[in-house]
């Protein structure tokens, strides 16, 4: 950026000119970018977490980095992560390049990763500063698709998203987007190896979360168990094959592979996206959806969960190995929140019962748990009439759900209470893997 520039940035009175800010931001390598007031009310549930990161504030630049389509499309997990890392590297740099430029001209700013690292002591509650997608929503930088990603009404879902935090207030700010480029064409749920997108726009968390993200996170501390369990050499082989012990070796030296990202690679939205769809559909089909449902590759569930079934029926190419995914409950708010988040929607079938719980000791809390025809409902207090009432000292219930307490001694120790049907209760837990 010139000095003239400069100093005319430098010379403007608040509020400084949006138009500006994009320049400047263009200037450090962005693609798109759109901005965002702290007070927006699209960011309530987003501001105090933001604040308290970075308590000077005002303004939130949303922006988007393309990705080059064909890398991340190909079969080739290993073409696609690199595009994903350099890529994310270069949101990041970006990012960088913006926060100087406006510290140069007297603002504060700063930036938060694009996606690791994050706050890891908060595991396994949120742990990154700032939710990137709906700021790029709010910021009109583009609307979420079906498959749960932000689709640009430009360059489509093949985008990373950056955000850097201001403190200045501008003079004009963006508008969300009138429309949703999504064609909800479903082939992100034709595409998908666990089933995790519902062609009614249900989406399982659960799923994804554990294959998508097995060199992540909680995949990465099932691995590491599974090494503590093994009483040899030979033991741990047989229960980890040398291909995953050399995959796990490779996310650790130059970053964590994601297993799919199917849902991106297939989606033909946006308006340099869609015309190779829009122009042939069969060959979109055969060239892009089709090597990735074909594809022979392990797709990693957890026992007794929907997936499980899915990948059997849908994808006989695709072998099935179940894992822990390390999501484990630590406290009652967890239990709480993870509950629609790890429901399994076929393994519920036609069940239909209210359940109370009723958590006493060292986290009190009431909670109503509906369940009805595949559909989940989670709610504050005791509301209307349970099927099945359960009682339980808080600490006692988390060990229970983490198998390091016995369910029955808990019982006759009355840690554990129950009134209504107990088969219930077993029904609940086949609900949830």
């Amino acid at each position: 950026m010139s000095s003239a520039v400069l100093e005319t940035i430098r010379s403007t009175p608040s509020p400084f000119p949006a138009r500006r800010l994009r320049e400047m931001a263009l200037a450090a390598g962005a693609d798109d970018v759109g901005f965002v007031a702290l007070d927006d009310p699209a960011l309530t549930g987003e501001r105090e977490i933001i604040l308290e990161a970075f308590p000077f504030a005002r303004t939130l630049v949303s922006f988007v980095m393309r990705m080059n389509r064909d890398n991340v499309r190909s079969p080739a997990r290993s073409a696609a992560n690199v595009e994903f890392h350099r890529v994310g590297d270069e949101t990041d740099a970006v990012a960088h390049r913006l926060a100087r430029a406006l510290e140069n001209i007297g603002a504060r700013a700063a930036y938060p990763a694009m996606a690791f690292p994050m706050e890891a002591s908060r595991w396994p509650s949120r742990m990154w500063i700032v939710a990137h997608k709906p700021v790029a929503v709010a910021a009109g930088l583009g609307r979420i698709g079906i498959h749960r990603n932000v689709i640009h009404p430009k360059f489509g879902n093949f985008i990373l998203l950056g955000t850097v935090v201001a403190d200045v207030s501008l003079d004009s700010y963006a508008r969300p987007l009138e429309f949703n480029p999504c064609l909800e064409c479903k082939l992100c749920v034709a595409a998908c190896p666990t089933g995790a997108i519902a062609p009614d726009g249900a989406f399982q968390f659960d799923a994804c979360y554990t294959h998508n993200y097995r060199e992540f996170m909680g995949g990465f501390s099932d691995w590491v168990e599974s090494i503590a369990d093994a009483g040899s050499a030979r033991d741990y082989r047989r229960k980890v094959s040398d291909a995953e012990t050399v995959s796990m070796w490779q996310s650790l030296a130059y970053g964590p592979n994601y297993k799919a990202a199917y849902c991106m690679a297939v989606c033909p939205a946006g308006e340099d996206v869609i015309s190779a769809y829009r122009d042939d559909r069969k060959k979109f089909l055969e060239e892009i959806v089709d090597p990735l449902r074909r594809k022979e590759e392990t797709i990693y569930v957890t026992q007794g969960s929907d997936a499980e079934d899915y990948v059997a029926r849908r994808f006989p190419a695709k072998r099935v190995k179940r894992v822990g995914n390390g999501l484990r409950v630590n406290s009652i708010a967890g239990f709480a929140r993870g509950l629609s988040l790890r429901f399994q929607r076929k393994r519920a079938g036609r069940l239909s019962a209210v359940y109370h719980f009723v958590f006493t000791g060292a986290e009190r809390r009431d909670l109503t748990v509906a369940i009805d025809n595949g559909r989940l409902s989670v709610e504050d207090g005791l509301v209307g009439n349970a099927d099945l009432r359960i009682r339980a000292d808080s600490e006692v219930w988390l060990r229970f759900l983490r198998k390091e307490a016995s369910l029955l001694w808990s019982l006759m120790r009355l840690q554990i209470r129950l009134r209504g049907d107990p088969r219930l209760l077993a029904a609940f837990g086949r609900c949830f893997g």
